[in-house]
């Protein structure tokens, strides 16, 4: 079995589940729908799908196995967030502008809670076929389009894909997804990380509504996942 591994690090990272109107959460690690929409990115794949486009389909993408590595946990932070409501000098005239509406009416001042990740820092592992694997390990080589950490202005501070280089190794391995997630090489200094992997149903799993079905219009399926804490060999 291969499994592909990704860095995602940076001072600020959104991974939201169940964001609705003026409330946009974050989870304690990246989402599946996160994870894939970066890889999708990286494609060049549109939200809209077509039959025939020459792109991996989202149901094959999410049949991908997912685990995540935390190196170092992130602190939960909120912004209090204002779109529009001050002066615009396009809108001559005018005193004061709000979001538009639908159907092009000015709207009001939009406020909301916006929650992130600080300092977060994850090692991310893909576990599925190789074939598919090596065409995302090539994209994120050469990504068409912006890579960011759940939200646009959320860059990444380390590269995504895994450097070759010593003692990192190549980015996609011949390991199961558990085994390539323990024996990547550890941050300094940490004795016991917390690995959160996809599973089947039963005793000690959480479910969790993040597995894309249709990203244009945003609706989603629910896998189960087990935490648990491994402890670095001496």
């Amino acid at each position: 079995m291969s499994t592909l591994l990704l860095r995602l690090c940076g001072p600020m990272q959104s991974w939201g589940t169940y964001s609705r109107f003026s409330i946009r959460d974050t989870g304690l690690e990246p989402s599946k729908s996160g994870v894939l929409g970066l890889l999708c990115a990286a494609l060049g794949k549109p939200r809209l799908e077509r039959p025939g486009d020459g792109f991996p389909t989202l149901a094959t993408l999410s049949r991908l196995k997912l685990g995540v590595r935390v190196d170092q946990e992130g602190w939960v932070r909120r912004d209090f967030h204002t779109a529009g409501g001050g002066p615009h000098d396009d809108c001559k005239g005018r005193r004061d502008y709000g979001v538009i509406k639908a159907d092009g009416s000015k709207g009001d001042p939009v406020t909301s809670a916006r929650y992130y990740l600080a300092d977060a820092d994850f090692l991310v592992g893909l576990e599925g076929d190789r074939g598919l694997l090596e065409i995302l390990d090539q994209a994120l080589q050469r990504p068409v389009w912006q890579l960011y950490l759940g939200r646009k202005s959320f860059v990444p501070s380390k590269p995504i894909r895994l450097p070759e280089k010593p003692p990192l190794g190549p980015s996609l391995v011949e390991a199961t997804l558990f085994k390539a997630l323990e024996s990547h090489p550890w941050p300094e200094g940490k004795k016991r990380l917390r690995l959160v992997l996809e599973t089947a149903p039963g005793e000690g799993a959480e479910t969790r509504k993040d597995v894309p079905l249709d990203f244009e219009r945003r609706s989603f399926d629910v896998r189960t996942v087990r935490t648990d804490f491994i402890e670095r060999g001496e």
